[in-house]
């Protein structure tokens, strides 16, 4: 499956044009062969846009999936995308995956905030594990900060995940998360990663970029710089499946010593 990284900060407190935004990615890569789209972390909304945060939030579906359920149907590819989910009083930093059929197959909850502009707008998800089958895979959903956590990517591996999508919006000065960790996440785990970044200023923070397909070779299939960019990679089932046979890290591993971790 080819896989489109939407690597854009949008136009931060407009979900309408971000909705064209996407729209418009979404026509290029399918173009291209895509048969996913990504785009990061509150991509609907903007990441930096303070209390907007529970003035835009909707529910998971609500308008917005609506039309970017319309938009996965037009250009015939799936969409993967972050936004501020309500649900009740409770606003969650989510990201929803959506068929090119237009279906809502998945959403995901992001179980550890980073810092305090997360701990005031948002309830942590509690369900570490989602995936759902696309195009012959079987694709898991984290986001941004959940990756640097080895447990959670090493569940997702236990569980069988091929392909982890994780919308993003990574800082400065952690730039070595994308550029190092999610390689060496690929790795170890024997599975492919989708890291999708945002980019630029945006409030007090300034976001780096360098978006990424990482293989479970530890290799880097495409990287983006530190502008607005559409990239594109293939995940191969195939060297997916030999790399997994010639790499045994799940299959040695010995979980009765590793007690102490929980």
């Amino acid at each position: 499956m080819r896989i489109a990284l939407l690597q854009s900060s949008g136009r931060p407190g407009s979900v309408a044009e971000n909705l064209k935004v996407l729209d418009e990615a979404a026509g290029r890569a399918a173009a291209a062969g895509a048969g996913l789209l990504v785009a990061p972390e509150m991509f609907l909304t903007g990441y930096a846009i303070g209390d907007d945060i529970g003035r835009l939030a909707e529910p998971a579906d609500g308008d917005s999936a609506d039309a970017i359920a319309e938009t996965a149907g037009r250009h015939g590819l799936a969409i993967a995308y972050g936004y501020p989910e309500r649900d009740g009083e409770a606003v969650f930093n989510s990201a929803q995956l959506i068929t090119a059929a237009g279906a809502r197959l998945a959403g995901y909850r992001k179980t550890h905030r980073f810092g305090r502009f997360e701990r005031d707008h948002f309830t942590p998800g509690e369900q570490p594990v989602v995936q759902a089958q696309l195009g012959g895979l079987r694709v898991g959903i984290m986001i941004c900060y959940d990756v640097e956590f080895p447990e959670n990517v090493r569940a997702h591996a236990l569980a069988g995940t091929d392909l982890l999508i994780v919308p993003t919006a990574q800082m400065h000065p952690f730039q070595f998360v994308a550029e190092s960790m999610i390689p060496v996440r690929a790795f170890e785990n024997q599975l492919y990663v989708a890291y999708v970044n945002r980019v630029g200023q945006e409030g007090e923070f300034d976001f780096v970029g360098l978006s990424t397909l990482a293989g479970p070779d530890g290799v880097a299939r495409t990287r983006a710089g530190r502008g607005e960019e559409l990239v594109l990679a293939d995940v191969d089932p195939a060297f997916l499946a030999a790399s997994r046979a010639a790499n045994p890290y799940l299959e040695d591993r010995r979980p009765g010593l590793y007690g102490s971790l929980v």
